[in-house]
């Protein structure tokens, strides 16, 4: 597949992806590390945004709903392997700053809580795509909490940025990976959120915009 026909995007796709190398076990166990060395105490809570939500990895002991400010839900990120292919890559949400988020806060089991965050690490981070760090995120029941979320890094060639609707369009309609299609991945996200009573406005509409871009 060539370059985007309309220039005025500036996006080419595919992309040149580097992910660079994988991390190793060792890597894992260290960036686990160094996080927890700055957690303030008590209990462990994961803020969940995406796919953790329908599809928890760890478990836990309470899930409230709750929100994060400074940082906002987006297809950001590129996927050569889960939703999409070198050839047809994909794209998962990430955290990216700026705005606010809603999504689920996991309490975290202490009598597995080595065996929870390094399944987590080994879901979110086998690539050095996100940065571990410490949320401040606030629960349904009006308590606050720091819940570690995985967001975005900017400088990486694995970020996609706000892509034009045209080009997340078409990438709606082909890209599907190891996990399946990029679309069953937000549809289900999508639906996890209505269904409990907290939807994403701005991604539904943007959502719907690409459906109709491909029935023109």
């Amino acid at each position: 597949m060539s370059a985007v026909e309309n220039l005025s995007f500036e996006v080419c796709y595919p992309p040149t992806l580097d992910f660079g190398q994988q991390h190793t076990r060792e890597q894992l166990l260290s960036s686990m590390q160094m996080t927890m060395s700055r957690h303030r105490g008590g209990p462990v809570w994961l803020f969940a945004y995406g796919s953790l939500i329908w599809r928890p990895e760890c478990n836990s002991v309470e899930r409230q709903r709750a929100r994060v400010h400074g940082y906002h839900r987006g297809l950001y990120l590129w996927s050569h392997e889960h939703r999409g292919t070198p050839e047809t890559p994909g794209l998962v949400f990430g955290l990216d700053r700026g705005g606010s988020c809603s999504g689920f806060a996991y309490r975290l089991d202490d009598s597995d809580l080595e065996g929870s965050l390094l399944a987590l690490w080994q879901r979110e981070m086998p690539y050095p795509a996100y940065r571990p760090h410490w949320l401040s995120c606030k629960l349904d029941d009006g308590s606050r909490v720091q819940a570690l979320g995985f967001v975005l890094e900017r400088h990486l060639p694995c970020y996609a940025g706000n892509l034009p609707d045209r080009l997340l369009s078409q990438i709606l309609a082909s890209a599907k990976g190891r996990y399946g299609t990029t679309r069953d991945y937000v549809e289900q996200t999508l639906n996890a959120l209505r269904s409990h009573q907290m939807p994403d406005r701005n991604l539904e509409a943007r959502f719907k915009r690409c459906h109709n871009l491909r029935e023109v």
